[in-house]
Parts: C-alpha cells; structure tokens; sequence
C-alpha cells in the first residue's frame, strides 16, 4: 500500500469545523488504498498565547520551560484531530513527539532532529491505524521535551517521510501551494506548479512563509517528493523536486520579503586580526544564527561591521555586542529593528547576466536606497528600510515575473 504522510497548519485545524474538514481529507485518503501518517501543528494562534503567557512571567523565558508550555499546543491539536477521525469510523491513535519517539539535539527553542525510531508507528500502521504524530516537538537524548522553531511541524513532517519512506509528503495549508511573490503584496503573484529543493530553500530562507527551510533541506537530502497544496480544496499545488534542465530557463522564479531581522552594528572597531572571529564566535556559541554581514572599509585604523539576525535573537545578540565591544575597544552598538531583506530568486540566475543591474535599477527608480548585499548562484538579496518592503516587492515582481522572464 502506498505510504502517505500529510502535515496540516494551525489554520487547517484552527477550529472544530476546520478539522472536523480535515479528517474528511484522511479519510479520503484512506478510503483511496493509502497508508497515512498525519502530522498536525497546533491551532491557529495557540503557539503565540503560549509563548506570550511565558512573556508575562519573564522577559526571557527560560528556554526548557518554554519548550514544556508551547508544546501543549500540538498535543491538544492531535487529540482532536484523532477524536474526529474515530467519529468517522477511522481507526486512529495520536502520538506526541516524545511518544514516538522523535530524538533531537539538547537546543531549546530550536532543536534539530538527530534521529526518529519508526517501529511504534509501523507498528500501529500495519494493524491498519492511521497515526496522528504532534508536529514541531520531541525528546533530547537527555529527556527533556524539545521544541523545532517556527514552522517546526513541516520539518517534522519532511523527516517522518525520509524515516519511513513515504511515497510523498502533502504540506496542507491556507493557501494553494507556492506562489511567485506573497498574493497578499502582490495581486498578480503566479502559483508555481513546480520548483526545486534549491530554489525553495532558497525562498524559505528569505521569508517565504510556506515552507521551512529545514524542511526542504530533509527533503533535498533525502529524495522526498513534497506537495504544497490547500487544506481547503482538492485542487493541484507546487511540487518541490529535484532540479532538471528546463528549470533553469526561468531567470527568477519568485521574489521573497522578511521583516523579522534586526541589524545590529559595532561602530568604530579596531581593524586587526581576530575581531570578527572573536564576535561571531561568541554569537555561535549561543546558537544565534547571523544572516547578512558587510564590513566598511578600514578608515583610520577602524571600521564598523554590521550583521542582520531573527528579530527573536536581537535582543541576546545586542546583549553579546556589547560585551564583546567592551573587549575590542569599540565606540558603541547601534541597532536597527525597521528593516525589511528583500529578494530575487531563480536557478536562470546561474547562465542568465545582469540580474543584479536589473533589480538595483528597480529599486533606484522607486527611490529605494539598499544597505547591504547578499548574493548566492541562484538569488539576490537586499536590505532595505521596512518601509518600502511591500513597495519592493511589487516593483520587482512586475520588473522579473509580469513581463515575461520569470514566467512559471
């Protein structure tokens, strides 16, 4: 019997009626011949009432008790969806990430998975259940609960699919798969039928929201065909696949926009050897991932270096900056929290000249001034005051997508 795992958003079970929909959609699935995993998060909003109760309590929650409050969400999620499922005649159990068990490292907040152990849920599969496993959660090595990050539960749903070798894993969410800009932004935004694991990762990692980009990365590494498609209808979505040929005939496959960074910059440091190794270590340590980093050039003996991070590290990472200054002898820190990373993204990139030319012209028109650069073979990026964000990201999309270049 083919295997089939389906991950379902806080919006597809962000009520009674909505899941009560969602159990039609396994049931079908069933019905169809399929064996079905199911992973849900939790309902819409619950993770932020969560995380803002332990807000009320502590201005920085501590991260292992913070994992312990938010992951109640997904556990009330898969009982309901379970209950629903059983009131259709399916025969389901729930199974939450430590129950499986879903093995990650020792980070809070953030976990990674290490490994899944599988026998439970064949087991329960094989006696002709389908199994419905709490999303974005697990168990460290040393037994405490976990949580993945945002957008935790498609990772959980890519890895369960590479652990048990699913024919495909179905991401079902609020919208009809992957679209060439936020259809939010911008009204013309095309659905993209297909894209590949590169491209996605690319766009996850510059704020689509879709996916996660840890997701895609499983996916990737482990040959996983994902479908991206809505909970609310049966139509086609996005496939992410292996990249072919034709792919890179589109010279920009979509355009990405992220307002959740911060840049944060060490005024006037000594320019000598070891600073920045001394800086960005002490960041790594703490598990804060930077993103973008341009260093001025030297002018008297100093220069400033700035970095971008999550908005949700800034506050640790201004903390991090300002030791470290104290160390190295710098002036100060500055901090800047209006600032919007916007991008262009396409495989054409990499046999198509004067992508960068054509967008730096597009935002010059539009009076749009650009702070730092980040490039790869495949995307542009540039940070910009937020509020042009939406402004950018309609002027790009018309410059790459609507006259013909980007087509999908």
């Amino acid at each position: 019997m083919p295997l089939v795992v389906q991950k379902y958003g806080g919006t597809s079970v962000g009520s009674i009626e909505r899941i009560r929909n969602v159990a039609k959609k396994i049931k079908k699935a069933v019905d169809e011949g399929n064996k079905v995993v199911v992973v849900s998060s939790a309902m819409t909003g619950e993770t932020d009432r969560l995380i803002a109760l332990t807000k009320e309590l502590s201005n920085r929650p501590d991260p292992r008790e913070q994992d312990m409050i938010v992951s109640t969400g997904e556990q009330v999620a898969i009982g309901l969806v379970a209950l629903a499922l059983k009131e259709l005649g399916v025969n389901t159990i729930s199974l939450t990430g430590w129950q499986v068990p879903i093995i990650t490292d020792n980070v809070h907040t953030k976990a990674r998975i290490k490994k899944i152990d599988k026998h439970r849920i064949m087991k329960h599969l094989d006696e002709g259940k389908v199994v419905v496993i709490a999303g974005f959660q697990g168990i460290s090595e040393g037994g405490d609960i976990t949580t993945l990050g945002r957008g935790g539960s498609d990772t959980s749903a890519v890895a369960l699919a590479a652990a048990l070798n699913a024919d495909v894993c179905e991401i079902y969410t609020d919208v009809p798969g992957v679209f060439t800009a936020d259809p939010r932004i911008v009204e013309n935004a095309k659905k993209i039928p297909v894209i590949s694991y590169e491209e996605m990762m690319e766009m996850a990692s510059l704020g689509s929201k879709v996916m996660q980009i840890r997701s895609v990365e499983f996916g990737a590494k482990y040959g996983v065909k994902i479908h991206v498609r809505s909970s609310f209808n049966d139509e086609e979505g996005t496939w992410i696949v292996e990249e072919n040929e034709e792919m890179e005939k589109v010279v920009v496959r979509g355009i990405s926009h992220e307002l959740k960074e911060s840049r944060i910059t060490l005024v006037r440091v000594p320019d000598k050897p070891g600073v920045a190794a001394k800086l960005f270590r002490a960041l790594g340590d703490r598990n804060i991932v930077v993103d973008m980093i341009v260093q001025n050039v030297s002018h008297e003996g100093h220069t400033d270096i700035s970095f971008t991070v999550n908005k949700v590290d800034a506050d640790l990472a201004e903390e991090i900056a300002k030791k470290v200054i104290a160390e190295i002898g710098a002036a100060g820190v500055e901090r800047n929290d209006k600032i919007a990373k916007i991008s262009v993204v396409g495989l054409g990139m990499k046999t198509h000249a004067g992508t960068a030319a054509k967008m730096f012209e597009a935002l010059y028109k539009e009076g749009i001034n650009i702070y730092a650069i980040s490039t790869s073979e495949i995307k542009i990026s540039c940070l910009i005051d937020e509020k042009y964000a939406e402004l950018a990201v309609r002027t790009l999309h018309e410059a790459f997508i609507e006259n013909g270049e980007g087509e999908v």
